[in-house]
């Protein structure tokens, strides 16, 4: 069943001349501006007992304001008993450390089995919250921290922060060819012009900006730790492969095996088998949406990027800096 919200508030002078749907988004801060306009095209609000359904009309202060919506279940989608890696969880939010191989939210491709349908079957009432609480998403071969909103209010508040760039959300990856050192790329993303299901940097994107620095150095592969102010669609995948140092084991975006010369079997084989890209959001830090505390969470890296990070460690120990 949809959730039914009742809500009561009067305009308070210092409003006077604001737009309606901004003069609601301060009285229902718990509640984003979009879905407040959606209520008021719907005939959903009340101004002094009259239906208004103009976001754009000025309010004078002194106004009696009454919603009457609903917020409907995420019914399409079935509960599902697949395991979660829960972190950290309260009556509010939960932090989940993501496994490769698992899909945030059911698509084109992939109608179930993904974190959606886990939440469903995890936390019932989650079906209240658009999306089952889902606040960011990480693609479905990435590893890491992703958080979670448990309630309407609490997903409305992180949302806002992750619009106003208040997360922090730091990755570690491993990188083809040798970066000389950190940096940040700000370049838009948006829809690759003819690989539909790919991204890439385009002047008519939206805005995007990466924060990089190098970790280590392997002879023809560089471990970076990254961070993000936005949140496109493959931003570290695409923004590193337009500095030309795409991901191991992203294909998609150049990252095929490129094993350096001379190297033994053992490198050649990790990078061949290497069938995701390596990268792996270690670091989760938010502002908590109830209590206003900043926490912080940190994922270990995955055991698959550990032995390739081991394998290119031991090649550079062996051929030194002689091919660097």
């Amino acid at each position: 069943m949809a959730q039914q919200i009742v809500l009561t508030a009067v305009v308070k002078d210092s409003q006077l001349g604001q737009r309606l749907d901004q003069a609601l988004a301060e009285l229902f801060s718990d509640y984003s501006r979009s879905r407040i306009k959606e209520w008021i095209l719907s005939d959903k609000v009340t101004v002094d007992g009259v239906v208004s359904n103009k976001p754009r009309i000025k309010v004078m202060g002194g106004e009696s304001i009454s919603v009457d919506a609903e917020i409907a279940d995420e019914v399409r989608f079935e509960p599902q008993d697949i395991p979660l890696n829960i972190v950290y969880e309260d009556d509010d939010i939960l932090v989940i450390n993501k496994p490769r191989d698992l899909v945030v939210h059911p698509g084109a491709g992939t109608p179930n089995g993904t974190i959606l349908n886990a939440l469903l079957y995890r936390y019932p009432d989650i079906a209240e919250v658009p999306r089952a609480g889902i606040v960011h998403r990480l693609d479905k071969d990435t590893t890491g921290l992703m958080v979670v909103a448990k309630n309407v209010p609490a997903q409305t508040r992180l949302v806002r922060q992750l619009q106003k760039r208040k997360f922090t959300r730091e990755y570690e990856a491993i990188a083809i060819g040798t970066m000389t050192g950190g940096g940040m790329v700000e370049k838009p993303i948006g829809r690759h012009s003819t690989k539909r299901t790919l991204m890439a940097v385009s002047e008519f994107g939206k805005p995007a900006i990466t924060h990089y620095r190098v970790a280590e150095h392997f002879r023809e592969h560089t471990r970076i730790i990254l961070r993000l102010e936005t949140g496109r669609t493959h931003q570290i995948r695409v923004h590193m492969a337009f500095l030309n140092h795409p991901l191991v084991g992203d294909p998609q975006y150049g990252g095929r095996p490129r094993p350096p010369r001379n190297a033994e079997q053992e490198l050649i084989q990790t990078l061949r088998k290497f069938d995701r890209q390596a990268l792996h959001a270690r670091m989760l830090r938010l502002e908590h949406p109830t209590t206003k505390e900043v926490m912080e969470w940190h994922a270990p890296v995955p055991e698959d990027m550990v032995h390739l990070a081991e394998v290119l460690r031991d090649d550079m120990q062996k051929y030194g800096e002689d091919d660097f």
